[in-house]
This record gives structure tokens, sequence and C-alpha cells, in this order.
């Protein structure tokens, strides 16, 4: 069995609604590896963080160590072990 890397994951208050509360420890090796562990552990997230192709919509952000990731790379970006990953929805309107 593959032991991936423990990496801490926090939502933005609009995002807790559908997952974890709180922070929440989370093994993957990638960042898709952790969206899909979360969509599974917290099955209302599905289709909050990813659109139908898989890709990361257009209104979430991850930040891995502080870090912006750009969206349209950061499924295959490797995580570090004890990294920490905060995923924030922007909210578009006018």
């Amino acid at each position: 069995m593959i032991r991936w890397l423990m990496v801490r994951v926090r939502l933005d208050p609009w995002l807790v609604e559908f997952g974890p509360k709180a922070e929440e420890s989370v093994e993957a090796r990638d960042v898709e590896a952790l969206l899909d562990t979360l969509e599974a552990r917290h099955p209302r997230l599905r289709l909050k963080l990813r659109d139908e192709t898989g890709a990361v919509r257009k209104f979430v952000r991850i930040f891995l160590d502080g870090e912006a990731l750009e969206p349209a790379a950061c499924l295959s970006t490797p995580l570090a072990p004890s990294a920490s990953v905060d995923i924030l929805h922007s909210i578009a309107g006018g």
C-alpha cells in the first residue's frame, strides 16, 4: 500500500457549509488526490470545487503554504509533508 503525505486543509466560510467545519488532515500526493479525498469524504463538495470535466472551477483559488497556485496547472502540484492547503471560493457579481 502506498502511504501518501499528510497535509492540512482549510476551506473558506462559504465552502465549510459543504465540507469539513475545521482544519482537516488528508493523505495526498498532489492537489488532485487531495480534492478526490475531500469530495469522497464530503460528497456535498462535489461540483463546488471542480466542474464536470474535473478542472478546478473558475472562482476557486487554491493556496499551498500561503502561495496561490496557477488554476490551470494546480491539480498536478505535488504536496510536501505537513503542507498547508487553503481553498477559497470567490464571489462574482457587481
